[in-house]
Formats: C-alpha cells, sequence, structure tokens
C-alpha cells in the first residue's frame, strides 16, 4: 500500500464544490469514481479542503491510498484520461504513508478575481465578479495590510461553519489591478467557512470610498459579522495552491 498526492485544477461552475454530496456532481465524487474505475480498488481521497459550489482551483490537494504498482509521477498522465475536461490532475507524486494534508502545517493561497468595469465581460463571468464604478485598488491593498498576522475573524466567517476555533493567521495579502481585473490574493494557514468571500466583500467596500481602511481594525476588534462587508460570489474565487514542508510530505 502506498498514498499518493494529487495536485487538481477544475473549474467548479458545474460542480456543487468539492465534497461529495447525495445525487450532486461533486469534484471528489468525480475522482473516487474515475481512480476506482481505473485501479479496480474502493479509492476514497482525502482532501486539504473543500471549496463551495462554483468556486475554483489551480492547486487543490488530495490524497489516497493505493496497491498500485504505478509509480507515483505516472498517475496524472492516467487518470486525466477518463476524467472531465473541467478536471485535471496538474500533478501526482508519491508521499509519506502518514502524510494527511489537513493535519500539517501548511500555507495556502486564495486569489479573488473582480471584474471592475462598466458592463460584463461574457467570457469571463465564470471566473470573475462584476463591480460597476471605479474600484481604488491602493486603498483596498491599504485595508488588507490590517488583517495580516493572528487574529480571531469571527467578523469575516459566515454561520454554518464547523471550525473549533476562529483565530486564523494571514500571512500575505495583496491587492493589484490587471487592466480591468483587481485580484485579491490571500495566504494564511487556514480559512474560515466563507472568510475569503467576505474579505473580499469587504474590501469591494473599501475601493467604492463606502468604508476607510482602518475601519477593518475595527471590525476584527468587534468580532461582529453585520460590520463587514457582503459576502462576495463564489465565481471569482480560486484556491491557488499550497505550500507544504517537504519533509512532511517527502516519500521514503
Amino acid at each position: 500500500m502506498k498514498r499518493i498526492m494529487l495536485t487538481i485544477a477544475y473549474d467548479g461552475t458545474a460542480y456543487k464544490g468539492w465534497q461529495i454530496q447525495p445525487g450532486e456532481p461533486t469534484i471528489e465524487g468525480v475522482l473516487n469514481s474515475e481512480l476506482s474505475r481505473f485501479l479496480h480498488e474502493d479509492i476514497r481521497v482525502i482532501g486539504a479542503s473543500r471549496t463551495d459550489a462554483g468556486v475554483h482551483a489551480r492547486g487543490a490537494i488530495a490524497v489516497f491510498d493505493t496497491e498500485s504498482s504505478i509509480p507515483g509521477d505516472k498517475f496524472s498522465f492516467a487518470i486525466n484520461k477518463g476524467l472531465p475536461d473541467d478536471i485535471r490532475i496538474i500533478s501526482s507524486v508519491q508521499v509519506r504513508d502518514d502524510f494527511h494534508p489537513r493535519k500539517v502545517p501548511c500555507r495556502k493561497t486564495y486569489e479573488y478575481r473582480i471584474y471592475n468595469d462598466t458592463f460584463p465581460m461574457p467570457t469571463r463571468r465564470l471566473y470573475t465578479y462584476h463591480v460597476y464604478g471605479k474600484l481604488d485598488e491602493k486603498l483596498m491593498d491599504l485595508a488588507g495590510k490590517h488583517l495580516i498576522g493572528e487574529h480571531d475573524f469571527t467578523a469575516f466567517s459566515s454561520v454554518g461553519g464547523q471550525a473549533l476555533t476562529t483565530v486564523r493567521t494571514i500571512f500575505d495579502i495583496s491587492v493589484i489591478r490587471e487592466d480591468r481585473e483587481v485580484i485579491i490574493s490571500v495566504t494564511g494557514n487556514g480559512f474560515l467557512y466563507n472568510m475569503v468571500r467576505i474579505i473580499t466583500g469587504t474590501l469591494i467596500e473599501v475601493g467604492q470610498g463606502k468604508t476607510e481602511p482602518d475601519e477593518i481594525i475595527r471590525i476584527l476588534e468587534e468580532k461582529d459579522r453585520s460590520l463587514a462587508g457582503q459576502t462576495a460570489p463564489a465565481c471569482g474565487l480560486c484556491l491557488a495552491g499550497y505550500t507544504f514542508d517537504d519533509d512532511m510530505i517527502a516519500a521514503g
């Protein structure tokens, strides 16, 4: 028996998120089905995290155990042949038998893309959130910097999360503009339910001049969800990737 780690990219538009749901298409469900079919084993992947319906990924992580003799780096080539076009295994590698992606320290990065123009762009509608009216990305970036560090992010989480603690660490956050797109990048040790989407909604209000950048400090301190912005739509969010300590995952 060996453990394989997959790095997965997917367009989440047609799926009800990562986690298996009865009667609904999910990323986890598709992977389990194809891996089981291909390997003739009952495969159940373990994801590093869950994404909501409509959220995309470039660097999602999952592991599974198998008796197969296929070399770890060859699984991606073999499995992709049977996957739908909106899911791809970007890489595969054998890892330590005890490596669990949710039980080791890591850095996780999300990106949120806002299409900031008078009218939405049809070809970007599935991957960006359209915001009319010029956003000040410099003020948004300034506000976001107040979130860096270890904080209680109760004000930036939705009801329904199952986290044991609302304390998280943000290592870096940046807001930049690329032509008509404003891109928010957030790296942390973990995120609460809808946390990045609520951060985005709050920074949008800053960019619109509705909220002062320093107000972020009070929102954190008050721990009141009603003080933060709206939850931005799922379509603009993408799980960019993870960083693990190589010593924690290396096989052999």
